[in-house]
């Protein structure tokens, strides 16, 4: 990754976290989390996922914050945000719903978002890139760019970490795809 890109991930659980801990090993990573108690917390070396020592949370790469205008610093933004079912197997999304829109009011141009949050095919485009047009104003593969990921993460599963799995990846054009690539080599 070079010194342009900035990454600003949004949502800092289980997946999040050591998305931003690794990340923040080659360049400048923005956590971000709607919870401040979830902010604090990390900022004084607390990881509630036990994930995590304060150690691992202290680098001048990673900043934390719940502050939006994070999202205007950033080139590249990751969704990491929770999609749980319910009994009928019916995801809420919420938190992805409100994530966009967050978003769309804080894009700029030339922006990459890559959803890692787990959703349904056609998802992305019937209803997150309809929430960050509209939110923006920008143009979709115009003015911004889109990237899939799907979360690969068992919630305290110590085998399967961020770093032993394989990650799968799409994107909108081929230089997107390419830019997964890089970040997450």
């Amino acid at each position: 990754l070079s010194i342009k890109n900035k990454i600003i991930i949004i949502g800092i659980g289980y997946v999040g976290l050591p998305l931003a801990v690794s990340l923040a090993k080659k360049g400048k990573v923005f956590g971000y989390d709607i919870s401040k108690k979830k902010i604090n917390n990390l900022n004084r070396g607390f990881d509630s996922t036990n994930q995590f020592k304060a150690k691992d949370l202290k680098s001048k790469n990673l900043i934390f914050t719940n502050d939006i205008n994070y999202i205007s610093k950033s080139n590249i933004i990751i969704v990491t945000v929770p999609t749980p079912v319910n009994r009928k197997n019916i995801p809420d999304l919420t938190d992805l719903k409100n994530a966009c829109s967050i978003i769309g009011k804080k894009i700029k141009i030339g922006s990459t978002i890559i959803f890692e949050s787990t959703v349904y095919p056609g998802l992305t485009e019937e209803i997150c890139i309809k929430i960050l047009e509209k939110k923006s104003k920008l143009k979709w593969k115009k003015d911004f760019f889109v990237g899939y990921s799907p979360e690969r993460i068992n919630p305290g599963d110590n085998n399967h970490v961020l770093k032993n799995i394989t990650k799968l990846i799409s994107g909108d054009t081929k230089k997107t795809i390419n830019l997964l690539k890089k970040i997450y080599s």
